[in-house]
């Protein structure tokens, strides 16, 4: 499925593209590395709007309603993509059912790379961890999964003139076509929680999208963690904002698991 700005995806449609993608991750290339020229390639390409264009990735269909809590990043980047396709296309090879080749994708493809490191080693020193009955955040990602959900604002991958995109060129809010997109693909993430979960946006584009939902009603403003810096090595100040947030940050943790109690 693909299309340009003067013909653009429905959005209902965006909750329904796995059987339109399947059969291409199936023809692709089997136990080895893929490139950005196999993927990044018309074939996978969901939408384009002028210099932005948004491709398909399977491992943000898997979802976890139980999750007590909810990462929100803004949009996988090329890492994430690629590896999400590699580990579908083996899990497609091995027979998996659809919902085991997405639980498997999302297990290996989410904040992967350096960023998650980062993101474990900032929920830590928050003390997460803690609140939450583990040795560390590290099991969130493996061995406690089934604590944790993530999603991007953007549940596909968005680029920007071929570059990841960071929410800021063009701001994403300032963008009819991203902005439209992140309201509804969050609308219908929180709508698919069998439970409130504590949200945790990660870095200001993200809850940027969150207060507008907080506005509508759609999620409780009392149950995100505000001021959470992008953990992306790119973003140099995050140690520093995380130390300015840390006590109110804390404080919302603390308030948020003592209601659930």
């Amino acid at each position: 499925m693909t299309s340009d700005i003067s013909a653009p995806v429905q959005l209902e449609q965006l909750t329904k593209l796995w059987a339109n993608y399947k059969p291409l991750i199936a023809e692709l290339p089997a136990g080895r590395a893929l490139t950005r020229d196999e993927l990044l390639t018309p074939a996978f390409r969901v939408e384009q709007s002028g210099k932005l264009e948004m491709y398909y990735a399977p491992h943000n269909e898997h979802v976890n309603p139980a999750a007590s809590v909810l990462i929100v990043g803004i949009t996988p980047g090329w890492t994430q993509m690629r590896i999400a396709y590699e580990t579908a296309r083996k899990a497609m090879a091995e027979g998996a059912s659809d919902e085991e080749l997405f639980r498997r994708t999302k297990e290996a493809a989410r904040f992967a790379g350096p960023m998650r490191a980062n993101l474990i080693a900032m929920l830590n020193e928050l003390g997460l961890q803690h609140y939450m009955q583990l040795d560390g955040c590290a099991a969130l990602f493996e061995g406690s999964q089934e604590l944790l959900h993530s999603i991007s604002v953007l549940k596909y991958p968005v680029f920007f003139e071929g570059s990841n995109y960071t929410g800021a060129r063009p701001p994403l809010l300032a963008n009819a076509f991203l902005k439209e997109r992140a309201l509804f693909f969050m609308r219908e993430e929180l709508r698919s929680l069998a439970r409130p979960a504590l949200l945790i946006p990660l870095g200001k584009t993200v809850e940027g999208v969150l207060r507008l939902l907080a506005e509508e009603g759609e999620l409780d403003v009392d149950a995100c963690l505000w001021g959470f810096p992008h953990p992306s090595g790119a973003n140099g100040h995050r140690h520093r904002q995380l130390a300015e947030g840390r006590a109110s940050m804390r404080l919302i943790m603390e308030r948020w698991f003592q209601a659930k109690e």
